[in-house]
């Protein structure tokens, strides 16, 4: 892995992670239609927690040098889980304390204690997972519960013309990071983690849901 660019040995390290992540049982039944109707608003919500710590965080250190080559305003996603969570009828359970699930309490914490290194790998987990599988994903919940783009605002990156090409620059971007061997081990090292907390706000969810 040490032959690997960074963005090469992110994905490597990652896959048996991300792979789990995505296999779990809610994720699954989500994507395949055999979630309750409620799912997405849940996940939604959960998001909401997420994305607010990730962008005031990466806001804070927008200027540090290993983050400012992949901070760009046009990845953000709070506002548009606000219009989800508003045409789905939750704002007012969004601004209740109590609906943020122990593990999601656990990532976000994860995330304002991050370090500018480790806030690098979970820009990387949640955006290019948003512009990748969340796709698909947003392919899905239109297909199997008819959901409309009202409430699918959370994958919908107006600013953003070809997916490809931004995520090309980007893995780019992150080769050229400024970050030495400790700095590039630290990276890796909390991608794996961010899948990792993922899996355990889905793992919640799935039985919370059930």
């Amino acid at each position: 892995m040490e032959n690997l660019s960074l963005a090469g040995a992110m994905r490597a390290a990652t896959a048996t992670a991300h792979n789990e992540a995505e296999h779990t049982t809610f994720m699954e039944d989500l994507v395949s239609g055999n979630a309750p109707k409620e799912a997405w608003g849940e996940l939604s919500l959960q998001m909401l927690y997420v994305y607010r710590a990730l962008e005031t965080a990466a806001r804070k250190h927008a200027e540090h040098p290993v983050l400012a080559p992949i901070f760009d305003e046009r990845l953000e996603r709070l506002a548009a889980i606000e219009q989800d969570l508003a045409a789905l009828g939750l704002t007012e359970r969004a601004a209740d304390p109590a609906s943020q699930l122990a593990s999601t309490r656990a990532y976000v914490e994860a995330i304002e204690n991050a370090t500018p290194g480790a806030l690098v790998a979970h820009h990387y987990v949640r955006y290019l997972g948003d512009l990748s599988g969340g796709q698909i994903i947003a392919t899905m919940l239109r297909r199997n519960y008819g959901l409309g783009d009202d409430v699918l605002n959370f994958y919908s990156f107006p600013g953003i013309d070809k997916p490809k090409v931004f995520k090309d620059e980007y893995r780019a971007a992150l080769d050229a990071l400024p970050a030495d061997e400790a700095a590039r081990a630290e990276i890796i090292d909390n991608a794996v983690q961010a899948f990792h907390y993922n899996q355990a706000v889905f793992v919640e969810l799935e039985k919370t849901l059930a």
